[in-house]
């Protein structure tokens, strides 16, 4: 017990900014793949075309190369991002392909009747997106992109390696100064990720329970 009383406020730190990690890199995930997944379904194929070779990049990049090119690449061209800030944007941008292809199959399963007849009374593509398809897309995907979270959660862990004091960070810092607390060490990191992921989890078997009864 004295153990978790003397370095609680490194934990309390630590899982911190796993959380806010999370949760940035989240939001990010999220608004960017909604829109590659719209920009996927377009009618323009030029917009096609791009959502297309962003997804399946970094769906075949390891995201530790994408952390490399991001705190560390584009410093050359005079770009340079705090550890931190560049931590967000690598798991946010790595994670929206996943999303973008998540969101894709929920438009995919809307009947297509539906945008079909939302552009006969007058709607526009876009609109037809926004008011009619992804509302319901979103319904049926409510645990491919609870997945998807839950795996961004554990991909911060990256950021350790990129001078980012996160949870797993601090599994080696304490690691190094209580070699003889190992076992406590990991209890403690395990229990801060999972402080984070079975919420997340609960919450959402809860949300996709209530869309179901929606739908």
């Amino acid at each position: 017990m004295q153990f978790f009383v003397d370095n609680f406020p490194l934990l309390r730190d630590a899982f911190l900014t796993t959380l806010s990690l999370s949760l940035l890199g989240g939001l990010l995930a999220l608004v960017l793949g909604t829109l590659l997944a719209a920009f996927r379904v377009s009618p323009i194929p030029p917009l096609r075309g791009l959502s297309t070779f962003y997804v399946e990049t970094f769906r075949n990049t390891p995201l530790t190369v994408v952390f490399f090119f991001i705190i560390f690449g584009l410093p050359q061209i005079d770009f340079a991002l705090s550890f931190y800030t560049g931590s967000v944007l690598a798991v946010g941008l790595y994670t929206a392909a996943f999303v973008c292809e998540a969101v894709r199959s929920g438009i995919n399963a809307v009947n297509p009747g539906q945008a079909e007849a939302s552009r006969a009374i007058g709607l526009t593509f876009g609109q037809s997106l926004r008011e009619v398809v992804l509302p319901q897309a979103f319904r049926t995907v409510v645990p491919p992109l609870g997945n998807v979270w839950i795996a961004m959660v554990k991909n911060t862990s990256i950021a350790a390696g990129f001078a980012v004091t996160e949870l797993t960070a601090s599994l080696q810092r304490l690691a190094n100064a209580n070699a003889g607390e190992l076992l406590l060490v990991l209890v403690a990191v395990v229990a801060g990720y999972m402080l984070i992921t079975v919420p997340s989890a609960i919450a959402i078997n809860h949300v996709e329970r209530r869309v179901a009864i929606l739908r």
